[in-house]
């Protein structure tokens, strides 16, 4: 059984932070390593509140902080490492070089990347996941998620 929401005319869901987490939960306990989930959005939009909820259903157990500043964070789940990273303060894509990227991605991990635009053609086969505000309804994101964007590998 899939997570991803059925794709409705425009494909998108309109959640409450909580409703977010919950979603978030329930790709992580559906998901399958290796994957990468690409993560975008602008700031604010709950990039890393979602990516600590996927985290939590997965299974890992220590907090899960925002890797903004040390661009990669790694933590232990039963099921595989879970590698979370921030390319936001990247400058290029060559820097991935410098953060281990392929090694990363080509690991038996589950692999969230926030800010994956930063990549560009380095980004693998991944879930695509996009959040945004709602427009008059401070409270909610508007996520796209999977087989909209094309790409929807890994999650059962």
């Amino acid at each position: 059984m899939s997570v991803l929401p059925p794709l409705a005319s425009e494909g998108r869901l309109a959640l409450t932070e909580p409703e977010l987490t919950k979603w978030g939960e329930q790709l992580g306990r559906h998901s399958t390593p290796p994957l990468v989930i690409a993560i975008s959005g602008e700031l604010g939009s709950g990039k890393t509140t979602l990516a600590r909820a996927i985290c939590e259903g997965y299974g890992v157990s220590e907090p899960v902080t925002s890797p903004t500043f040390a661009i990669v964070h790694t933590y232990e789940a039963p099921r595989s490492a879970v590698h979370h990273l921030d390319l936001y303060r990247l400058k290029g894509v060559e820097e991935l070089q410098n953060i281990g990227w392929d090694e990363i991605v080509a690991s038996d991990a589950l692999v969230l990347v926030e800010w994956p635009e930063r990549a560009g053609s380095r980004l693998p086969s991944h879930v695509p996941i996009e959040l945004s505000h709602a427009a008059g309804y401070p409270q909610r994101r508007i996520l796209y998620a999977g087989g909209h964007f094309g790409h929807q590998t890994g999650v059962r």
